[in-house]
């Protein structure tokens, strides 16, 4: 059987690896991963073989040529242009005319082929997908089959509410040559996202079939790193060059070792090394070939390709270097470190981990080089969130790293693009927040400063004006030492999932754009930015009914920005205002006040002056909490309702959003009106991106949180006070007689605990045991029973379940929730 090999890998996540070489070449325990690969078909009897290439294909060509010396036949097929996996095996179509295998020449593994290939044959598939179970699907290709092996569904890259399974797609298929017919040629195509659900559309017979041995993806520097490991340790079948010595020490040609006593296996000294006496090399290290180690030098758990040269003294631990790097005497490369080719690291210097050093590059004698970590206490890319940056003030999100932060915005968008920047009244948001200036205008960008502003001010400017995003800095209503960076684009919408990942991308890997002193960007403070807000959003109201009712409203502006909007609004709007904890200056702000005593604060207020309501608004200016005319706090839940109830009362058509999580009081309240009930994802992102669509009215959540997107497509505290006002003016009743007749929503939440390692697995499983009843499956699993229905969500950012449940009453919610928590806890603990 002939086999492919996809070999055009670019490998932007193993960078500064693979900054001048492709990915299928870096080396695993001493030869390219491609190289294994290919001993890999051999032994299986694979030996005319076709590679595919893209990126620097000579590098490839140049090292295996036409494949003769390792017992095999190689035609190259060269991509003028990217084409996808599928685009690139259908580029070389006239060179397969018959069955033939696929399998990637960077990812290690050394699955039995021939099982691959007879499963295939025994049911007569289009194509079989080579399966695996994996720990964090969210890397790969999630597949799930039938209990013959048919695959029933699968999706590329999924998130953790997308995860229905832990058996992933591998890339290794075996494929019949008419599959090709299906692929447009020329241009880029994907087998796993467009090629085999194409095929199952079609009714196509694709198969899976789990292979036995082991597999390993090497997509970032972590997973790199591993696959040295598991080679080192035997667990994976591979042709190592060498003597294997004791404690799984391969030692190979020519090597110059004093004392065997050195080395602490396993370990990999590859030919013509030199370790001279004192030098230690620890467990879990790869010489590649010609490395020398000098006196009293440390190398461990380490990989370090051909050529490289350890200086006297010099201690390497946990760091990856890559050809011909020089580490002079007593340099100290720490923990993650990544080394591109032909550095030289000067003597005494120290580098952080972490840091990542591209290929060429001379760092002086002494240098401290913390260029991605500085007095960071975690890896950069854990900063960013599902909707932002998150981090420890001077701990994680330091002036330093804020300004690589603006740098690396600033490198995402055109140079004289203009970014619309604003934060809270934190002294720490002001630090922050002028260091990410500093960084967007070093890279040509303007920036346009509202200062002080709650976060809807600069979303509108985005909506008006002619901006290219925008972000705002606030410090977190739960922790005071905690930052939070937001993204904005036009027309204000929140940044999340591949935008904010090109931001993170760009950050991490430090390739960033820098300009002339010409060039750089300019600063201007936009002097009617609130003004304008307020008068757009007075459009939105029905100001006359407002002033009608003369309501008389305590407010608590919870130290918002919102103190610097609201007065205007409300003076437009006739209302008599109570207000308390507006706004001062930056050195009284205090420590955020929990929500409950928060809300028992403004109660007493709208006791004591005989206000028509009270309102708790977030430091951010986006939620509010509701308290009525009798000083009752308004659970979220209820207020939720009670917007959807009097909007599908007073509108005339359009849609309302919620999430999929919410409760199904949503829907019976807007039956019978005009108003359609949608859900979407639970993600905030999710929702606000929905809500850009023409005849979306309202979206919410019971988090407080509400959006009309004819005004603006964000939760907006202020436009979500003045469309309260709105619904109760023209109700002519009170708030506490408006909620009393709306249902009680059942609803309960609940999160379980489950290691990350389980996710995957727990959620496949639960699959499994509702098959046959009716699920959901836009966000995590959602499954209807007799009694009502339970949501399981797994969280992007923590090990946990969310475990949503709604009966028709409240006992029968915690049954539904007991009942899920208790196949859950035995999922995970089946893993344990």
């Amino acid at each position: 059987m002939k086999a492919v090999v996809m070999a055009g890998g670019e490998g932007t996540r193993l960078r500064p690896l693979t900054s001048n070489q492709p990915k299928p070449m870096v080396p695993v325990a001493g030869k390219p991963c491609m190289q294994h690969i290919i001993e890999l078909l051999r032994r299986h009897g694979m030996t005319d073989i076709v590679v595919t290439v893209a990126y620097l294909p000579q590098v490839i060509r140049g090292y295996f040529d036409d494949g003769e010396a390792l017992g095999v036949e190689l035609h190259y097929s060269v991509e003028e242009r990217p084409l996808g996996t599928a685009g690139s095996v259908k580029n070389a179509e006239e060179l397969l005319d018959e069955t033939f295998l696929v399998i990637s020449g960077d990812a290690l593994c050394d699955f039995d082929l021939d099982e691959v290939i007879a499963a295939h044959r025994s049911t007569g598939a289009a194509a079989t997908l080579a399966l695996k179970a994996v720990d964090n699907p969210l890397e790969f290709g999630v597949v799930i089959t039938d209990s013959d092996g048919r695959v029933e569904r699968f999706l590329e890259k999924p998130s953790w509410g997308q995860v229905f399974s832990d058996t992933i797609n591998t890339g290794v298929y075996v494929v019949e040559p008419e599959v090709l017919r299906a692929v447009p040629a020329g241009m880029p195509y994907d087998f796993s996202k467009q090629l085999f659900p194409d095929l199952l559309e079609r009714g196509k017979p694709i198969f899976g079939h789990v292979a036995t041995g082991y597999w390993q993806d090497i997509g970032n520097l972590d997973q790199y790193r591993q696959a040295n490991f598991d080679a080192l340790d035997g667990s994976v079948e591979l042709e190592l060059s060498g003597i294997r010595l004791r404690d799984n020490v391969l030692l190979g040609e020519g090597v110059q070792l004093p004392d065997l006593e050195q080395i602490e296996g396993p370990a990999f000294i590859g030919n013509f090394c030199q370790v001279d006496a004192g030098a230690r090399i620890g467990p879990y290290t790869v010489l590649g070939p010609n490395v020398v180690v000098k006196e009293g030098a440390t190398v461990v758990r380490s990989i370090v390709d051909s050529g490289s040269y350890v200086g006297r003294s010099a201690r390497v631990e946990g760091t990856l270097l890559g050809k011909g790097v020089d580490v002079r005497p007593h340099a100290v490369l720490n923990d993650g470190v990544a080394v591109g080719d032909e550095c030289s690291i000067g003597a005494e210097a120290v580098l952080a981990p972490g840091v990542k050093v591209y290929p060429f590059k001379t760092i002086e004698a002494g240098a401290a080089i913390n260029a991605n970590l500085v007095w960071e206490s975690r890896g950069i890319t854990t900063l960013f969130g599902r909707d932002g940056v998150t981090g420890l003030v001077n701990v994680d999100v330091t002036s330093e790293a804020a300004s690589r932060l603006g740098v690396a915005y600033g490198t995402t968008l055109s140079r004289a693009d203009t970014v619309v920047c604003s934060r809270d009244a934190h002294a720490s948001s002001r630090m922050v927040k002028r260091a990410i200036i500093a960084g967007l205008v070093s890279t040509g960008v303007n920036v346009a400063d509202l200062r002080v502003a709650p976060p809807t001010v600069n979303r509108h400017e985005l909506k008006v004006g002619e901006r290219a995003g925008g972000l705002h800095v606030r410090v977190s209503a739960d922790d005071p030492d905690v930052i939070q960076v937001s993204f904005f684009a036009p027309p204000g919408i929140l940044v999340a999932g591949p935008a904010l990942k090109a931001i993170e991308q760009s950050f991490s890997r430090q390739e960033f754009r820098r300009v002339s002193p010409a060039e750089i960007g300019d600063i201007t403070y936009p002097a009617r930015a609130t003004e304008m807000y307020v008068q757009e959003l007075l459009t939105k109201l029905d100001r006359d009914a407002i002033r009608g009712r003369a309501f008389r409203v305590v407010l608590n502006y919870g130290y918002s920005a919102a103190s610097y909007v609201l007065p205007t609004l409300i003076g437009e709007l006739g209302v008599e205002m109570v207000a308390l904890n507006a706004f001062v200056d930056s050195s009284r702000v205090p420590r955020p006040v929990d929500t409950a005593g928060a809300l028992e604060q403004t109660a007493g207020l709208v006791k004591a002056v005989g206000a028509d309501m009270g309102i708790l608004i977030d430091s951010a200016a986006e939620r509010l909490w509701l308290v009525d005319e009798q000083s009752r706090p308004i659970s979220p839940e209820t207020a939720l309702l009670l917007f959807v109830r009097e909007l599908a009362a007073t509108n005339g058509g359009g849609r309302v959003l919620v999430p999929i999580n919410e409760s199904r009081m949503v829907e019976q309240i807007a039956d019978g009106h005009s108003l359609h009930v949608e859900r979407t994802k639970a993600s905030l992102g999710d929702l606000l991106a929905a809500a850009t669509a023409g005849d979306v009215v309202f979206a919410g959540a019971s988090g407080g949180g509400y959006v009309f997107p004819e005004f603006l497509p964000a939760y907006d505290a202020v436009m979500s006070l003045g469309k309260l006002l709105e619904l109760v003016a023209h109700s002519g009743r009170e708030l506490s007689a408006l909620v009393e007749d709306l249902p009680r929503s059942t609803l309960v939440h609940v999160r379980e605990p489950c290691p990350w390692s389980a996710k995957g697995l727990a959620m496949r499983q639960l699959i499994e045991a509702v098959k046959g009843m009716q699920v959901d499956h836009m966000d995590g699993i959602k499954v209807f029973e007799p009694e009502g229905w339970v949501q399981v969500l797994p969280d992007p950012d923590e090990p946990v379940l969310h475990v949503y449940a709604e009966g028709e009453s409240l006992e029968d919610s915690h049954r539904l929730e007991e009942k899920y928590r208790a196949l859950l806890d035995g999922f995970v603990s089946a893993t344990a």
